[in-house]
């Protein structure tokens, strides 16, 4: 009777678990299939340094913090409820030091070296018939393909494979193409000019229209063009605004009313890594020092000088005091949840499935996501199939939603997330190891199983 009861057990089991098997009573895990079902189209792609810049193409702007988290408590801030800061005594001859004239050596003329980012345009002679030539706007498109100089400094053609251009000049880079055409057996007729100029540029910011880079092209990029590129000098006084140029670690500087007097300072050539600032004097700090100065300058009696000091304290207090008031406003919104912001979601096998804000001013990157909200488990997920759902606009068309697949077997794929750029309401969804699914499975089984097989024994 006793080795009886164990078989019977045993035989109950089996059929139990044969039963449910049959019944489709089975552990469905989460996945991500590239097929065209009913619903939705996804469309799954490799994440690759090529399809990361792909990916990163998509325009987003990030949400930017308000302007009273950048402004400084100094002069014509116009912040509500605060009026002007109290006049300067008229002392004759009064004002803050001119910057001395420290201009940048001059640089020799150099011809341009394509770099990593420059876009080179490839025109091949016309093919086909006389309808083909008519075609217009196809026959341009077919022979002029576009190709960007990758992070390992090349291009890839189809048919000829990878050539190497970064540190090239354009005619340097024409004669290796065109050895690269021959030893591929192609018509080696060919035209090359740089489409975008994205290697080399330089920084221009400050009291100035816009603050941005401003490429460097075939020509050499003068001072005057570089602020012509950023809409002008915006300071409000000439006599009080120097530019300074930051250049390998020294900096030098031009006094604007010399640079608008002078054309030979309007045409100092910018290189490559150049910083442009144009730069005012009054700041907080330098407003409130200059005023003290010349309040005690003219001597004025002591009654008189320290109303003139707490008139300038009270003044400067208002201001930073209605930033400080913006401020805290907009952090209890925030927390409130009352401010829009743009958000990712995480799914799957991560440390905790969850709706993550994008940063305000700054781009965040995918392997922000997955290791600032604890990282993937090692023993559950499944580093293959890590995917980025990013949804169409049009959600009838083809591949309604992409799904980039990173697979980080490979510890060194993880450099690509940190590459792999966040969109509004992409989806970070992280499969489980199929060991993972299976252990599930049987956790959800064996409890029906063992009361089966108890059964039966009974």
């Amino acid at each position: 009777m006793s080795t009886t009861l164990p078989r019977i057990a045993r035989t109950a089991l089996l059929v139990a678990a044969t039963a449910l098997a049959g019944c489709g009573l089975t552990y469905n895990a989460q996945a991500v299939r590239a097929t065209a079902g009913d619903d939705v189209a996804v469309r799954v792609v490799e994440v690759t340094p090529q399809t990361v810049l792909l990916a990163n193409r998509e325009p987003y702007t990030p949400l930017s913090l308000p302007a009273s988290f950048f402004q400084q408590t100094g002069l014509g801030s116009g912040l509500r409820g605060a009026g002007a800061l109290p006049d300067a005594p008229f002392v004759p001859d009064a004002r803050p030091q001119t910057a001395e004239l420290r201009p940048p050596p001059p640089v020799s003329s150099q011809p341009y070296r394509l770099g990593v980012g420059d876009v080179v345009l490839l025109s091949t002679p016309q093919r086909g018939g006389t309808v083909e030539q008519l075609s217009g706007l196809l026959a341009a498109q077919n022979q002029r393909q576009g190709y960007t100089i990758r992070d390992d400094g090349a291009i890839a053609i189809p048919e000829v494979g990878t050539i190497p251009l970064a540190g090239l000049t354009v005619e340097q880079a024409e004669s290796r193409i065109f050895d690269e055409l021959v030893r591929s057996q192609l018509d080696p007729t060919f035209s090359l000019e740089v489409a975008e100029f994205n290697s080399q540029r330089v920084s221009v910011g400050g009291a100035v229209a816009t603050t941005q880079f401003v490429p460097i092209g075939l020509t050499a990029l003068t001072l005057g063009d570089a602020i012509t590129a950023v809409g002008g000098i915006t300071a409000p006084q000439e006599e009080f605004a120097t530019i300074r140029i930051y250049r390998d670690g020294t900096l030098y500087e031009i006094p604007l009313e010399a640079y608008l007097t002078r054309p030979d300072l309007q045409r100092t050539t910018l290189v490559e890594g150049d910083s442009v600032f144009v730069d005012t004097t009054y700041d907080l700090a330098q407003a409130q020092a200059f005023y003290e100065q010349q309040i005690n300058i003219i001597g004025l009696e002591r009654g008189a000088r320290s109303a003139a000091l707490a008139e300038l304290q009270a003044e400067i207090g208002l201001r930073r005091g209605a930033l400080e008031e913006d401020r805290e406003l907009f952090e209890r919104q925030l927390g409130l949840d009352a401010i829009d912001r743009d958000y990712v979601f995480l799914a799957g096998e991560v440390a905790e499935q969850s709706r993550i804000p994008l940063p305000f001013n700054q781009q965040s990157h995918l392997a922000d996501v997955l290791f600032g909200a604890g990282g993937i488990p090692p023993a559950s997920a499944n580093p293959a199939q890590i995917y980025v759902l990013r949804a169409s606009a049009d959600p009838t068309a083809f591949g309604a939603v992409t799904a980039w697949n990173l697979d980080a077997r490979n510890a060194a794929a993880i450099t690509l997330a940190t590459r792999f750029e966040m969109r509004p309401n992409d989806i970070i969804f992280v499969a489980p190891q199929p060991i993972t699914t299976w252990n599930r499975a049987l956790q959800q089984l064996f409890p029906t199983l063992i009361n089966l097989g108890t059964a039966a024994v009974n």
